[in-house]
C-alpha cells in the first residue's frame, strides 16, 4: 500500500523509508549524492573528446579540488554526525550518517577509477603526442639525470626535512593536502651490536613533505615541454637524505582534514579574532581521508591509519599522480591549439552611447549578462561613483572579493575624496576568510565604515546602493546581482545584475543597508525579496498563485534556474504545484534533492543541469502569472541556509524588454541545450539530451556568440 506524503510536515518528521505514491523510491534525493553527481558531471568534461586537451586537464582538476572540498566539508560533518544520536542525523531521504558515508564511497570509488584512467591512458599520451611529456624519471638519459640530480642538491636538498618516528620523535604533524612520501629507513647496527652479535635496530618510518615552494613540473634540461615530477626526483635521491642508512622504497601519500569552520558568532566579542583563530585551527582539523599510492604495503597504510586515527574506509589508491591541480602549471604554455578559443565580452550598446552610466541607469534599468557582456560596466559604475563630486555615499556589501580585486582599492579613494564610504564585509566566506579579513583591515585604516553583518546569518547578498546629489534632491542607483564583486571570476562565471533608478527599490535597499549595519528592525520591503525575512513568504506566495491561475483555467508555469534546490518546503511546495497541473521547469547545476517525473508526485515537473566551460552561477526565477509572467533574479539558491541562515536579495524586472529577455532567450536557450546539458531522471541518473530534433546547440557558445555579433 502506498504511503501519503504530508507535504506540509516540519522539516524532522519524516520516517525513515518514505514511499511516494505509486512507485518505491523516495521523494527526496540525498543532498551529498546529489552533489556528487554534479562531480561527476565535471568528470564528464574531462573526460569529453571534443573539449581541448589542456582544457580536459583543467576539468580533471576541477574534479579533484571538489572532491577535495566534499571531503572537507560534507564528509568531516557526516563523521562527526557518527558521535551524535542516529535519530537526529537522519537526512531527509531518511539515510543515517554511516549510510551516507558507505554510499558515497560506493559512488566514489568508480569516480576517482574514471578520473585515474582519463589521466594516465588519455591526457598524459596525448600531451605527449603533443609535444608535451612529463616524462617518468626512469625513461631519461643520462645526460638529463645528472641535470635533474645537481638541481636537487642545488634547489630542492636544502629544502627538504625527514622527519623519523622514534620514541623520542612522535608521529609528525601533516598538513592537509600536502604530497608526502614514506618510507622505511633501516639504520643497520652500531658498532657495539656488532660485536656482540646483536640485529640492528629496527627500521623506522620516515615522513617527507613535498615542497609546495617549488614547482611540481621540473623542467627537464633546459625544455620548456618536458617535465618530470618532483618527488621523482627526490626519490631518485632518496640515499642522499640518509648516508650510512639503508632507505626502502617509498610511497606518497595525502591527507585530508576537517575544514568547516564552525562558529558561535553569537557568543563572540569579536568576530575579526575569532575567526582568525578558527583559520589557524583549520590547519589542525581532524584528518578524514587517506589517499595513498597503490604500491604502499599494507603494513605502512595500517600504520597510517592508526598514526592518523582513521579507519580503513577512509583509504583511497590513487593511480597515477596525486594533486592533480599542480599540473595546472601546464596550462600556462603558450599552446593556443589546446585552449578554448578566446573570448573577449561585449560592451553593451548603452554603455558606448551614454556619456557616464549615471545617465544610462538613469534612463532605464540596465541588464548585464556576465560574462558574455563585459563586467568593467561594473567595476566602471563603482570607479564613475567615487571619482563624481555629487556622488556622496557608496554601500557595498562584499562576499568574495578576491586578492586582486580592483574593488576595494576604489572604495579606499572612495573615502580619501570625502565620501561617506560603507563596505558590508563577510568574514565567514569560506575559504575566502583570509582575502577578506586583509581587505576588512586596508579599509578600515582608510576610513572606509567596515561592518560584518549580523550575528548567526552570513551576508551573501549582492548589493551595491549609490547615494547621488541631482539638483534640491538626492538619487540612489542600485546595483543587484547574482554574482560576487570579483573581477576575476566574473570571467568565468555566468552571472546576471540589474542597475536601477527605481525610487520604491531604492527606499528598499537603503532600509536593507540599515538593518545590516544598524539595529534596524525593517521587515517590510515593498519590492526586494529579502531572506530570511520575507524571501521564503514571498516565494510560497508566488507558487500559490500559480497554483490558483492553473486550477481556474488561466496560463501558470514556474521556471527556475539556480545552482542547488534543498530546502524540504520549497520541494514540497513545488510536488503540490506539479500535482495540481502546473508545468515546472528547473534549471539545477549542482544539488537537486527534487525527484522529478514520478506519476503522483512531480510528473509535471522537469530538471536539467548544464556544465560547460563557464560555471553556471545566475539564478532566475519566473512565473507565469496567468499571462503577465513576472521575472525575478538574485543571489538566492533554494536551501535552507540561504532563505534561513543567510542575507539574499532578489529584485523583480520591470522593463518588459529585459523579462522577455531573460524568459525567450536565456531561459529558453539553457532548455534548447542538447551538448552540454544533462536531464535528471527518477531514478537520480544524469542522461544526455537526445539532439534528434535539431541541430547541436551549446548554450554557452550560443550566448558568447550572440554576444560577439552584437559588437
Amino acid at each position: 500500500m502506498s504511503t501519503v506524503i504530508k507535504l506540509n510536515a516540519e522539516v524532522h518528521d519524516f520516517p525513515r523509508r518514505v514511499e511516494s505514491p505509486e512507485t518505491n523510491t523516495q521523494p527526496f534525493f540525498n543532498r551529498e549524492l546529489s552533489l556528487l553527481e554534479f562531480h561527476a558531471r565535471v568528470l564528464d568534461e574531462a573526460r569529453d573528446l571534443s573539449n581541448p586537451l589542456l582544457e580536459r586537464l583543467k576539468f580533471l582538476s576541477i574534479f579533484e579540488a571538489n572532491v577535495d572540498e566534499f571531503f572537507m566539508i560534507r564528509v568531516s560533518g557526516l563523521k562527526e554526525g557518527l558521535e551524535l544520536d542516529e535519530a537526529h542525523m537522519l537526512s531527509l531521504d531518511g539515510m543515517s550518517a554511516a549510510e551516507q558515508l558507505t554510499q558515497i564511497r560506493r559512488r566514489l570509488l568508480p569516480l576517482l577509477a574514471e578520473q585515474a584512467k582519463c589521466l594516465n591512458e588519455e591526457i598524459l599520451p596525448e600531451l605527449k603526442l603533443a609535444g608535451i611529456e612529463i616524462a617518468s624519471y626512469d625513461s631519461l638519459t643520462r645526460h638529463e639525470t645528472d641535470h635533474l640530480n645537481h638541481y636537487f642538491v642545488d634547489h630542492i636538498f636544502p629544502v627538504l626535512t625527514p622527519l623519523a618516528v622514534d620514541p623520542s620523535h612522535p608521529f609528525p604533524y601533516i598538513s592537509p593536502l600536502s604530497l608526502n612520501l614514506g618510507l622505511m629507513v633501516n639504520l643497520g647496527a652500531d658498532e657495539e651490536s656488532a660485536a656482540n652479535g646483536r640485529r640492528g635496530r629496527e627500521p623506522r618510518f620516515v615522513r617527507i613533505k613535498v615542497p609546495s615552494a617549488l614547482p611540481r613540473l621540473v623542467p627537464v634540461g633546459f625544455s620548456h615541454s618536458k617535465f618530470v615530477l618532483l618527488e621523482e626526483v627526490i626519490e631518485a635521491n632518496i640515499q642522499a637524505l640518509f648516508p650510512g642508512t639503508l632507505p626502502g622504497p617509498t610511497h606518497r601519500f595525502r591527507v585530508t582534514r576537517d575544514a568547516d569552520i564552525e562558529l558561535r558568532d553569537e557568543e563572540a566579542e569579536d568576530l575579526l579574532s575569532l575567526i582568525q583563530e578558527e583559520l589557524r585551527q583549520r590547519r589542525f582539523g581532524t584528518p578524514v581521508r587517506l589517499e595513498v599510492s597503490p604500491g604502499m604495503p599494507d603494513e605502512m597504510v595500517q600504520y597510517l591509519v592508526e598514526s592518523l586515527e582513521l579507519e580503513e574506509d577512509d583509504v583511497y589508491i590513487v593511480d597515477g599522480p596525486m594533486k592533480i591541480q599542480d599540473l595546472m602549471s601546464l596550462y600556462k604554455l603558450e599552446r593556443p591549439d589546446l585552449k578554448d578559443e578566446p573570448f573577449v565580452p561585449a560592451v553593451p550598446e548603452w554603455k558606448q552611447e551614454y556619456k557616464t552610466i549615471f545617465d544610462a541607469i538613469k534612463a532605464g534599468d540596465r541588464l548585464l549578462h556576465h560574462p558574455y557582456e563585459s563586467y568593467e560596466c561594473v567595476t566602471g559604475f563603482i570607479n564613475e561613483a567615487v571619482d563624481d563630486p555629487d556622488v556622496v555615499a557608496i554601500k557595498i556589501c562584499l562576499y568574495r572579493t578576491g586578492p586582486e580585486s580592483p574593488i576595494p582599492p576604489a572604495l579606499i579613494r572612495a573615502s580619501e575624496n570625502g565620501k561617506q564610504v560603507t563596505a558590508l564585509i563577510e568574514l565567514k566566506a569560506r575559504f575566502d576568510e583570509e582575502h577578506n579579513i586583509e581587505w576588512a583591515r586596508k579599509l578600515d585604516e582608510a576610513g572606509v565604515h567596515v561592518v560584518y553583518g549580523i550575528l548567526g546569518l552570513k551576508t551573501h547578498g549582492k548589493l551595491t546602493l549609490v547615494v547621488r546629489r541631482e539638483g534640491e534632491s538626492l538619487k540612489r542607483y542600485v546595483h543587484i546581482a547574482s554574482g560576487n564583486y570579483n573581477p576575476t571570476t566574473s570571467c568565468i562565471y555566468t552571472d546576471l545584475g540589474l542597475f536601477t533608478v527605481d525610487e520604491t527599490i531604492g527606499r528598499d535597499a537603503t532600509e536593507l543597508f540599515n538593518y545590516l549595519t544598524g539595529f534596524s528592525l525593517q521587515t517590510d520591503y515593498q519590492k526586494l525579496f529579502v531572506a530570511p525575512v520575507n524571501l521564503r513568504e514571498k516565494l510560497n506566495a508566488l507558487f500559490d498563485r500559480e497554483i490558483r491561475h492553473k486550477r481556474a483555467g488561466r496560463p501558470a508555469h514556474i521556471v527556475a534556474k539556480l545552482n542547488r534546490l534543498a530546502d524540504r518546503q520549497i520541494i514540497e511546495k513545488l510536488y503540490e504545484a506539479s500535482n495540481s497541473g502546473v508545468k515546472v521547469d528547473l534549471i539545477v547545476r549542482g544539488i537537486c534533492m527534487l525527484r522529478p517525473g514520478v506519476p503522483g508526485l512531480s510528473e509535471n515537473i522537469t530538471v536539467r543541469s548544464v556544465v560547460g566551460r563557464l560555471l553556471e552561477h545566475s539564478r532566475i526565477f519566473y512565473f507565469e502569472n496567468g499571462g503577465d509572467a513576472d521575472v525575478y533574479l538574485g543571489s538566492a539558491d533554494w536551501m535552507t541556509r540561504n532563505l534561513k541562515h543567510r542575507i539574499e536579495v532578489v529584485v523583480p524586472i520591470a522593463d518588459e524588454n529585459a523579462k522577455r529577455f531573460l524568459k525567450d532567450v536565456v531561459l529558453d536557450t539553457y532548455f534548447n541545450d542538447n551538448t552540454k546539458a544533462r536531464s535528471l531522471w527518477p531514478d537520480g541518473k544524469y542522461r544526455q539530451i537526445p539532439s534528434n530534433k535539431g541541430p547541436e546547440l551549446n548554450s554557452q557558445t550560443y550566448f558568447m556568440q550572440r554576444a560577439v555579433n552584437s559588437q
